[in-house]
């Protein structure tokens, strides 16, 4: 069997088996025939640049014609023109040459083209095609896949964030009883940080660079010593929809990749730690998951269902993570002027980002099926009243009694309190009765500062 036909089952990554139904917007941007494909599209396109470049004569402007077949060229790149490019690589034992022989066999035929063969990949690096395919890769990625993924997580977050707004819960700092909050305004901290996470994550400046073996342009300048090179390939790396880094070795220095997988390696800590929570929140009771017929949650207990979503998001998240902050240690650093250990960490990037897909559409998933249950919330915060300590000793300290702090210490640390107990000695305290007053109208459950508000505003 070969391998183009191997079932899923036989895949020896869950994201091309198991996961390959989830991971399917990535195949046309981060597998090999995708890379492929950016080869093919960055060298045709130096080819053109190249043409309408006047100081770089001998090749001649290409015609509407010209232009045309070679804009076919990539139109009409698919997997089989891929493979076509891998088995002239079983030859070369090298993948960018073998793009370079690949198109010189579709225009060797071409009458008026055949002059234009020796331009194919002219003064170029292997580094030079390759830095800019990965480029339009990550680029790719993250606005045709990921923005509208997190956009989505967004707005689904917002909405529940909005939703519960006003419903009372119990924080639990340290895990112990603590002041409380509304569910919908700790979505609503989930939903900042990933805005914010967002917002830098999209503000990467994604870099290339066309400068030859070490940077410097030193074939260039010997062909061609009147051209201004570095304004060709800055204006044909912008057409790109790239930008230019000038100064580099033989290798894009991978900097910008550094920050491109920090940045979301950051989102994908707050995903974590919303995984988490959740998860503790459905253990509590807060939530309960919609059941799905037909599922099982346990081979042995048959009552149990079980938060597999948000396992399944955070255990691929911690997966992503770990790629990631490989990439951003290892990338940036290249032995003097290139060594090629990055390239294969580079071909992983998609490995990486394949996991991020998955996790999130666990996540979407999950989301989708919780319930809340005011019920539970209700008597988890109503059975807490000692966390009342707080307000009232802040009122006592309003009014200037010096051991506030001391006095509902000794009243509630470590025990139980109930409204009876705290209104008693609310009464014995020598504050204006109108601050006694409303001490005793509180309640844990309306206990809650502006967390409504500010779950309203996210």
């Amino acid at each position: 069997m070969s391998v183009t036909e191997r079932s899923n089952l036989e895949s020896v990554s869950p994201i091309d088996g198991r996961y390959a139904r989830q991971t399917n917007a990535l195949v046309g941007i981060c597998s090999e025939f995708a890379l492929i494909r950016y080869r093919v599209n960055v060298e045709v396109k130096w080819l053109m640049h190249l043409a309408a470049s006047p100081e770089v004569t001998g090749l001649g402007t290409f015609d509407d014609e010209q232009q045309a077949f070679l804009t076919d060229i990539l139109k009409a790149f698919d997997p089989s023109e891929g493979e076509q490019v891998k088995a002239i690589e079983k030859d070369t034992n090298h993948d960018v040459k073998a793009v370079e022989y690949y198109l010189q066999s579709k225009i060797q035929d071409h009458p008026t083209l055949q002059p234009a063969i020796p331009f194919i990949h002219f003064a170029c690096t292997s580094e030079d095609i390759n830095n800019l395919s990965y480029a339009l890769m990550l680029r790719d990625a993250r606005h045709e896949v990921f923005a509208s993924q997190f956009e989505q997580l967004i707005e689904t977050l917002r909405v529940q964030s909005s939703e519960l707004a006003h419903l009372p819960m119990l924080s639990r700092t340290h895990g112990q009883s603590a002041t409380p909050t509304t569910l919908g305004k700790e979505v609503a901290n989930v939903v900042k940080r990933i805005e914010r996470g967002c917002e830098e994550f999209q503000a990467i400046n994604i870099l290339g660079k066309m400068n030859g073996a070490v940077g410097n342009f030193n074939a260039h300048c010997v062909a061609y010593p009147d051209a201004d090179w570095a304004a060709i390939s800055a204006s044909f790396i912008d057409g790109l929809g790239l930008s230019i880094n000038t100064h580099t070795t033989q290798i894009e220095p991978h900097d910008w990749i550094a920050a491109y997988a920090d940045a979301l390696k950051r989102i994908n800590v707050v995903l974590i730690d919303y995984c988490r929570d959740t998860w503790t929140y459905i253990s509590l009771g807060y939530f309960a998951q919609r059941k799905v017929e037909n599922e099982t949650g346990s081979s042995t207990m048959p009552h149990k269902v079980n938060p597999i979503d948000f396992e399944n998001a955070e255990g691929n998240l911690g997966i992503a993570n770990a790629l990631l902050g490989h990439f951003s240690e290892k990338l940036p650093i290249s032995r003097m002027q290139r060594d090629l250990s990055d390239s294969t960490v580079l071909r992983n990037l998609g490995t990486a980002l394949g996991h991020v897909l998955i996790a999130l559409q666990s996540l979407h998933k999950g989301i989708g099926k919780l319930e809340v249950s005011e019920a539970r919330l209700g008597e988890d915060i109503e059975q807490a009243w000692e966390i009342l300590a707080e307000p009232v000793q802040t009122v006592m300290r309003a009014h200037g009694i010096a051991d506030s702090y001391e006095q509902l210490k000794g009243l509630t640390r470590g025990k139980r309190i109930d409204q009876q107990m705290l209104h008693e000695f609310i009464d014995q305290l020598e504050i204006p009765t109108t601050a006694k007053q409303s001490l005793k109208e509180l309640t844990p459950s309306s206990y809650l500062g502006v967390a409504a508000q500010l779950a309203s505003q996210s």
